[in-house]
């Protein structure tokens, strides 16, 4: 049987189904919208996160910390002083803690171990209004001066929100890529080469989408969306066409998150 899900809004009409999605008003659904930057893609492929480099997961269930280059983001610091951090579990489900900062000193994300983690976004800050230093998640308590060996997400300095176009599917959900976004500039005339990549659990990375870029701003929508199971991983990596010059980059995806249940009848 099919079902027609519809809501009225304050002045009486209907509501898109997007709008009633962002506002949590189907059942079983949840909006994605996830984006990164990386300000000198050259021709070694990357994954677009500020940190560059190609992305390295973590292999198993790990106790991670939060720490920041900078002496300033504390707790009662003029830098970054709380922040979120969001991911998943070693059973792939969604998990999200909330933390005071202590400068270039770890600070355990407490509760059960992590596998991934997809966002930092800073709540609240001193009179410099944002993170003085570079935040880093990894898995040392004590990283010398406070920048791990091994980062698993970076908000860059003042940004107060990762930039990372990585995201994995929580489990008991099925994700939905709707419509993606990429922009490139070069003073030096390159051409970026952006691909939409995906790992299902247990497999390897495939090449879901790959475009060329040489400036302005491109979205690409899907009339039928791009279907990814639970537990992958997702990314938009980049590499200059060319060398002698570098490529400022930018990709977000929209992701329809539907939970894997029957609709009630």
């Amino acid at each position: 049987m099919a079902h027609e899900v519809s809501s009225i809004s304050r002045v009486g009409t209907s509501e898109p189904f997007e709008l009633q999605v962002a506002r949590d008003q189907i059942s079983f659904h949840e909006s994605v919208h996830k984006f990164g930057f990386n300000s000198a893609v050259g021709t070694t492929l990357t994954t677009i996160w500020a940190q560059g480099g190609l992305y390295s997961y973590l292999s198993s269930a790990s106790t991670l910390y939060i720490s920041s280059s900078s002496t300033a983001d504390t707790a009662a610091g003029t830098g970054a002083r709380t922040v979120t951090v969001s991911g998943l579990d070693n059973n792939f489900d969604e998990k999200v803690e909330t933390v005071s900062l202590n400068g270039q000193t770890g600070v355990e994300l407490n509760g059960s171990t992590w596998f991934r983690v997809n966002r930092i976004v800073v709540n609240t800050a001193g009179t410099g209004g944002a993170n003085a230093g570079v935040l880093y998640v990894g898995t040392e308590a004590t990283p010398s001066g406070g920048v791990p060996t091994n980062k698993y997400a970076t908000v860059g300095i003042g940004d107060n929100q990762t930039l990372m176009m990585t995201y994995t599917i929580p489990r008991g959900y099925t994700g939905y890529i709707t419509q993606k976004d990429v922009s490139a500039s070069s003073s030096a005339g390159k051409f970026a080469i952006l691909s939409l990549v995906a790992r299902p659990y247990g497999g390897v990375f495939n090449v879901k989408d790959r475009v060329l870029s040489s400036s302005g701003y491109s979205t690409i929508e899907y009339p039928y969306p791009l279907k990814f199971t639970e537990k992958t991983d997702i990314e938009i990596r980049a590499q200059a066409d060319s060398a002698g010059g570098t490529v400022t980059v930018s990709a977000a995806l929209d992701i329809l998150l539907i939970q894997n249940r029957p609709y009630p009848e």
